[in-house]
């Protein structure tokens, strides 16, 4: 019975030497000469000034998730344009209405003000 999971241990070993040798290969044969700029903290390109855990503005979020949501967006503008012909009216119907819930939610987050920084 133990024998018929042999080849899957054997898979399993020889994936998780595939992980591993290049990690460890890299750390033994990788140069090793920190430097003071190396080891020195940055944030953006100088120094760090405040903790690591300080508040960020909401509107930073709110500008993130707009970026998500247009990123998504084009995701599924891209495959809908290549079977449009095929899935015809009900298929252009739904994804005006999927580009009108986001015009609206885009214009919302505009009449609110989370767009201008000051």
């Amino acid at each position: 019975m133990l024998h018929n999971y042999l080849p899957i241990l054997i898979f399993i070993a020889v994936g998780i030497l595939i992980g591993i040798l290049p990690l460890v290969a890299g750390f033994l044969l990788a140069p090793h000469h920190p430097d003071s700029e190396k080891l020195s903290p940055y944030e953006c390109g100088f120094e760090a000034f405040e903790d690591a855990r300080m508040r960020f503005d909401v509107r930073y979020y709110l500008v993130a998730i707009l970026f998500i949501i247009f990123d998504l967006e084009i995701a599924f503008l891209f495959p809908w344009a290549v079977v449009l012909h095929g899935i015809g009216l009900f298929g252009f119907l739904a994804m005006v209405i999927f580009l009108g819930v986001l015009v609206v939610g885009f214009i919302y987050e505009w009449k609110k003000g989370a767009l201008e920084w000051e």
